[in-house]
């Protein structure tokens, strides 16, 4: 049996591999959107622990990994939800690629010079 969506009005299925989050793709896209952006934010000038870093990662592996089983899972997915998860790819990937830029500013302002 199909599991609706936790947001409310939302009328879409949750697919299987977003069950635990109860969110359909496109909640569960916007989801991801926000959650990037507060962690670019968090992450900008590089004075994140190193535990809150390895938390990041971890969520950019979790749920790049999540979305690539819905991606080709064989759901139906309109042209607009593939543009939609391809663009929240990117978000990750960009979030990925703040963070290693952060850690080597912070690195390079420790040691006054650039790290090998």
């Amino acid at each position: 049996m199909a599991t609706g969506c936790q947001i409310s009005g939302c009328k879409n299925d949750v697919p299987p591999a977003l069950t635990e989050h109860r969110l359909c793709v496109l909640h569960y896209t916007l989801s991801l959107e926000t959650s990037c952006a507060e962690m670019r934010r968090e992450t900008a000038l590089g004075n994140a622990p190193q535990e809150r870093q390895r938390e990041i990662m971890k969520f950019i592996t979790e749920h790049g990994e999540r979305l690539a089983r819905v991606a080709t899972s064989g759901l139906h997915l309109t042209d607009d939800l593939k543009a939609r998860i391809l663009s929240t790819f990117l978000t990750l990937m960009n979030l990925r690629e703040n963070l290693d830029r952060a850690n080597m500013r912070s690195s390079f302002g420790r040691s006054g010079h650039l790290p090998r």
